[in-house]
């Protein structure tokens, strides 16, 4: 069976793609900074900025593969911590890339970048691709930027691996610091009595590109499976293709709840570099892989409510 190390092991997105890599065959061992709640005894607690701790685990775990999720990646973060995410964000992906190069020179690693590195090319008001230039406008795009760079030296080595730059994903699990949980669980907050049926909001108007994270898991075990594959090129959006209005994507969640909910602004909510229109072409994920994104947006706004309403009843 073949092992992958998985960084970011115990975060939202970790946990689902953990489930879609054991379903596909591989042996996982999690890396967490948290401690993981987690799956297997083989995984590890450790600071992926601790250069020998990571070289220590490439090492021992002796990886055909690594998927590297960890980095702070919630922006207003970013902001008010640049020097914590560019240690997490960029030293640390240098640490595992010495780490590869000195110990499992024959793994194929898989960087998790980010849509955000787009930054200013999404003011063309058009679908970005893979070949769009990166302007990033927040420290946390700038970091994930500096990461690919350190990736592609890598590659230029003779190192086999590929950048993936996915765009907004969403489901259950995720932190309420991001905008379909945040009104997931205020509606949920509302329904239960908990907050005045107010909901506070940010920029609406702003059209984006939502995927469910399971389309997302999907695309980076599709991915791995190029291990052996000569590629052209390393870099894959993973997108829907589709704009959708943030004040659509509400509307379908107040729908979906009994509760009369007055919408509010608030400007704490709306972000310093906030862009108006941000989607992606992923016709070059398609054409390599023949990934698609196959769940319904509604039916996983409906599911990250529910989860929502579990845990607000739960009292989280």
């Amino acid at each position: 069976m073949k092992k992958v190390l998985l960084t970011g092991a115990n975060g939202f997105v970790g946990r689902i793609l953990r489930s879609q890599l054991v379903a596909a065959g591989w042996s996982v061992t999690g890396i967490s900074s948290n401690r993981l709640d987690a799956a297997s005894a083989d995984d590890i607690q450790l600071d992926i900025r601790d250069a020998g701790a990571v070289a220590e685990v490439v090492q021992a775990v002796q990886p055909d593969a690594i998927v590297h999720l960890a980095a702070v990646t919630h922006v207003p973060t970013s902001f008010r911590e640049p020097q914590l995410t560019w240690h997490t964000n960029v030293l640390g992906t240098l640490n595992l890339l010495e780490a590869i190069k000195q110990h499992a020179p024959q793994a194929f690693l898989l960087f998790i970048s980010s849509s955000e590195v787009y930054g200013e090319a999404f003011k063309s008001a058009t679908k970005v691709n893979e070949e769009s230039r990166c302007l990033p406008m927040n420290p946390y795009a700038a970091s994930k930027l500096a990461a690919e760079l350190a990736c592609q030296q890598h590659f230029r080595q003779g190192f086999a691996g590929a950048i993936a730059r996915p765009f907004n994903h969403i489901g259950p699990g995720q932190s309420p610091d991001f905008v379909t949980a945040s009104f997931a669980r205020q509606i949920a907050q509302i329904e239960a009595g908990q907050q005045a049926p107010v909901m506070k909001v940010g920029n609406l108007e702003a059209c984006r590109d939502f995927l469910d994270v399971r389309d997302v898991c999907d695309a980076y075990v599709q991915l791995l499976a190029l291990a052996n594959t000569p590629i052209e090129g390393r870099v894959f959006n993973i997108a829907s293709g589709r704009a959708r209005k943030i004040r659509d994507i509400l509307d379908v969640m107040l729908q979906q709840s009994a509760v009369a909910i007055e919408v509010q602004l608030d400007p704490e909510r709306l972000r310093p570099s906030d862009i108006p229109f941000a989607v992606g072409d992923s016709q070059y994920m398609t054409q390599v892989t023949g990934w698609q994104p196959h769940f319904e947006l509604s039916d996983t706004l409906a599911q990250l409510l529910t989860d929502w309403r579990d845990q607000v009843s739960l009292g989280q």
